[in-house]
């Protein structure tokens, strides 16, 4: 019986050093000041508008003129469009059109890209700027901003122009190579179009590809002629901006059936940019 408190001892003083353990483990698991991780938000758009349902049939009407001579059931059909095969339709999708008419034949895409930063440290949207960034500094827009002065947030824009396609006689609007044709007729064509290059006030001024105010975050449009050989001219001019984490890509084209008559790029250009705000609208809805 002597040992029995003993015992009772050896067994208590067990407990409180367990205890004791315990406690200290916690106290080092919750201790102030260790890493913390934060990740990046998500991006605004979770979702892309269905893309042959987003331009009206009034509107594809007025940009593909070709449309309304046909017969009801190829109207239709036309007005339909083609989507983009594309392998991940939560993330980017598309659509076209084609009409011809007599006097040219015009065509037109629109893609929209839902960009998602794999990087949660990288939010989407700064994924889509940086991407963004680098489809402007790819279309080398005549006298480019410089870096510190882009209308991106905290994002360079192209650092200066070179100007693409000089291989087949392609050429920007208002850079001197807008028509390929020395012909009196090729040029007068052109001059309605492009203005004379360097004449201070000429439409040439508004015309050039460049940065493009009010569309989204950021945006900035191109304008190229290209022509092959004999063909036509071929005039494709591109509006792409970007909201939030959606880059959207107007291409709006046309190729005359004439081979002496040059694009008008006053026309298109203003086509291209009211379809391109209109699309921000359906985004933003």
């Amino acid at each position: 019986m002597a040992y029995v408190p003993g015992v009772a001892l050896l067994a208590a003083l067990a407990v409180g050093c367990s205890a004791g353990s315990d406690g200290s483990a916690t106290d080092a698991d919750s201790k102030p000041g260790g890493p913390t991780v934060t990740t990046a938000p998500p991006g605004k758009y979770r979702t892309l508008p269905a893309p042959c349902r987003a331009v009206p049939a009034s509107t594809l009407k007025d940009l593909l003129p070709g449309v309304a001579e046909l017969p009801r059931q190829q109207q239709e059909k036309a007005l339909r469009g083609s989507p983009t095969i594309t392998y991940d339709t939560d993330r980017k999708v598309g659509c076209s059109w084609k009409a011809d008419a007599p006097d040219s034949s015009r065509n037109l895409s629109i893609d929209f890209e839902r960009v998602v930063s794999y990087d949660p440290l990288v939010s989407d949207e700064d994924r889509a700027r940086s991407l963004y960034v680098k489809k402007e500094n790819a279309a080398e827009l005549p006298g480019g901003t410089t870096p510190g002065t882009a209308p991106e947030k905290g994002a360079p824009t192209s650092a200066g122009g070179g100007e693409k396609g000089q291989e087949k006689e392609t050429g920007k609007a208002g850079d001197g190579k807008g028509s390929a044709d020395p012909s009196p007729s090729a040029s007068d064509s052109a001059g309605t179009s492009s203005g004379t290059p360097g004449t201070p006030g000429g439409s040439d001024e508004d015309l050039r590809p460049r940065v493009v105010d009010g569309l989204g975050d950021a945006a900035f449009l191109d304008d190229l002629l290209t022509r092959a050989g004999s063909t036509a001219q071929h005039r494709t001019v591109s509006v792409v901006f970007r909201t939030s984490n959606v880059i959207v890509t107007v291409r709006y084209g046309e190729q005359p059936a004439l081979v002496t008559k040059v694009p008008d790029s006053k026309e298109l250009q203003d086509k291209a940019q009211a379809l391109a705000r209109k699309l921000a609208e359906v985004i933003s809805e």
